[in-house]
């Protein structure tokens, strides 16, 4: 019998989607943008699997719709905060996601970010483009330096590694907390959140979004930082308190900060001055953003889907869930 499978999306970077309806009957939203809940639903009837985004709602309504054939929801996604992941073990779905693949290029954009909000760049852009350079001088521009810094990472998993292999070519002192990686390791030395705080330069967010991480860093957080302090944030955007790290930047408890993500997405912050922040750098979720990478994303998520359809484990379920349906947690 053929599977049925639905994709969020009618075209996807790589040959992924392709490959995908080679082996299946895919259905695909046809739109552009982002879409509706109700469309999905009513695309999502009877199928065996669905291919979805990382920002795409697969709560609990989406997969009742989808019904008892559902086995598999293949992210082409590291994060996964938009799934009811709940829902889906009581339904017995197995829930996958794309680590690996994007830690390397996820880890550029990071740096890339640490680099554009320290040395003020994404101002002294706009100031060129906007014909406002008419002299050179000396104190037109100043930002602070990254070599030499000290970086905190939050989070110290394959993006945070990455991201510390790339500060080793810096000569930074690079600090890390994470519960699951309490460990020096040559590139990085384990600190408890306080001491990162106070000591680190720049502090770079690698948490996924859970009820612990979200508004991980607020008020209180950004006031024990460095008045010289840079906060990076390429994981998700609940883990900053956007009103929080507005009324630093503009008061000048921290020095800067570059956002990739934000609370709400794709319309972006909720706190509309943020953006317009002249010590923030801000980009619309692009840390994944290569071709290479994007497309093997896809490559991943499909990989998953087929393996589960066809009886096998799936390669990267979720943390603490089953690579097999019908047996992840809660269901009997």
């Amino acid at each position: 019998m053929t599977h049925r499978v639905l994709s969020t999306r009618g075209e996807l970077p790589g040959g992924g989607l392709a490959r995908l309806g080679s082996e299946v009957e895919l259905v695909s939203w046809a739109g552009t943008g982002r879409p509706e809940a109700e469309e999905l639903a009513e695309l999502a009837a009877g199928v065996d699997a669905i291919l979805a985004l990382g920002n795409d709602s697969v709560d609990a309504g989406l997969l009742a719709a989808a019904g008892p054939a559902l086995r598999v929801v293949g992210l082409a996604s590291m994060g996964y905060d938009a799934v009811d992941q709940r829902a889906a073990a009581d339904r017995g779905v197995v829930v996958t996601h794309t680590p690996g693949v994007l830690a390397e290029t996820t880890a550029d954009l990071a740096f890339a970010l640490a680099l554009m909000a320290r040395r003020r760049l994404g101002s002294a852009r706009d100031a060129l483009h906007a014909g406002q350079w008419d002299a050179f001088r000396m104190h037109d521009h100043l930002g602070l330096d990254v070599f030499g810094a000290t970086l905190g990472l939050v989070g110290y998993g394959q993006i945070g590694r990455a991201v510390a292999r790339r500060a080793a070519g810096f000569g930074m002192r690079v600090l890390h907390h994470d519960p699951f990686a309490p460990e020096d390791d040559g590139l990085s030395w384990a600190a408890d959140f306080p001491t990162l705080l106070a000591e680190s330069d720049i502090v770079s967010l690698h948490v996924p979004l859970t009820e612990s991480t979200r508004g991980l860093i607020g008020a209180e957080e950004l006031r024990a930082m460095k008045p010289t302090a840079t906060v990076v944030n390429t994981s998700r955007g609940g883990v900053v308190d956007e009103a929080a790290l507005l009324a630093a930047l503009r008061d000048g408890v921290i020095h800067s900060a570059g956002l990739d993500v934000f609370e709400r997405e794709p319309r972006g912050t909720d706190v509309a001055d943020l953006v317009e922040q002249s010590r923030l750098v801000a980009l619309p979720h692009v840390g994944s953003a290569t071709e290479a990478t994007r497309a093997a994303m896809v490559d991943l998520a499909v990989d998953n889907i087929l393996a589960v359809l066809s009886g096998r484990p799936a390669r990267t379920p979720l943390p603490g869930t089953a690579a097999v349906p019908g047996i992840a947690e809660g269901v009997r």
